[in-house]
């Protein structure tokens, strides 16, 4: 079940990268990730009420909601897409990776949870891989300090919501009840921030531009996180946090087939590094559940 996780949340976020390219330019940033995550948030509630899954909770959960929605649903994007301006969706892509470090780093810093030896191996292959992968953009080209520090304040902003997100459902609360609280507020933030800026709540017309709204709203957000938080809560969000790491070659397959992108001579070894990291976190995972369920039997 894991693995099946793993893979939504890499292939749904893998094509993120290439819907909020579409929607860049037309519509202030604020506005659309306003959008996305309202119109995710309304469509969830919706479900929850149409299939009598709603519960409701104390209000003072509604603290940690807030929280999550800041860090996982808005800030983090906040900063991404302004990172954006700055530096090319490649590095950015790579910044992003940093979040299995991130995590590592934030569990021993909040929970002093000492990483094992495989999770800090499979996190460097895998970030290592990446690193080759976008090496030939370094290569002469000055890269922005200024969106550096935005794409990891964005990554920073996702990595403390991954570990906020194993503490919201702690009472009992399901994921979805979670998720559409916490976006909710995320969505809600974000409004402020919209009249706050002096913008209106208008979007493009665009066929483009709605349709990568669609696939954001939908899949990116309400398939993709519920999944990705799902794995979170089974695996724990050092291991999760590796779809990040592997997300940039599904990236790289889209530019590849709608960009032109071209496939540099270390593309081929980069991306069986990111492989062989992404065994070595999850084989051995198999092999003690196998382990220990012959012991059970």
């Amino acid at each position: 079940m894991s693995i099946f996780l793993f893979l939504t949340v890499v292939i749904v976020w893998g094509l993120t990268w290439f819907a909020i390219h579409l929607q860049l330019g037309s519509t202030p940033d604020v506005v659309s990730i306003f959008w996305r995550f309202a119109s995710a948030a309304i469509l969830l509630w919706v479900i929850l009420f149409a299939t009598k899954s709603y519960r409701p909770g104390p209000w003072r959960r509604h603290i940690g909601y807030a929280g999550l929605g800041l860090c996982l649903f808005s800030v983090n994007f906040l900063f991404l897409y302004a990172a954006g301006r700055h530096i090319s969706s490649g590095l950015e892509s790579v910044v992003f990776s940093l979040a299995t470090v991130l995590n590592v780093f934030n569990q021993f810093l909040f929970r002093r949870i000492r990483p094992s030896l495989r999770v800090l191996s499979g996190a460097a292959l895998g970030t290592g891989g990446v690193v080759l992968l976008f090496a030939d953009q370094w290569v002469g080209t000055q890269v922005s300090p200024v969106g550096i520090l935005l794409a990891l304040a964005g990554t920073y902003s996702f990595s403390l919501g991954n570990l906020l997100s194993t503490r919201i459902t702690a009472d009992g609360t399901s994921l979805a009840n979670a998720m559409v609280r916490a976006m909710s507020w995320g969505a809600a933030g974000l409004g402020i921030l919209v009249v706050a800026t002096g913008h209106d709540f208008c979007v493009s017309a665009n066929r483009f531009y709605l349709g990568g709204l669609a696939y954001l709203s939908v899949f990116g957000t309400l398939i993709g996180f519920f999944a990705y938080l799902t794995l979170v809560a089974r695996i724990g969000p050092s291991r999760a946090a590796y779809v990040t790491v592997i997300t940039p070659v599904v990236a790289l397959t889209m530019s590849t087939l709608f960009e032109s992108y071209h496939w540099a001579g270390l593309a081929i070894p980069a991306t069986c590094l990111i492989l062989l990291g992404n065994l070595v976190i999850f084989l051995p995972i198999r092999a003690n559940r196998s382990a220990q369920r012959s012991l059970a039997e």
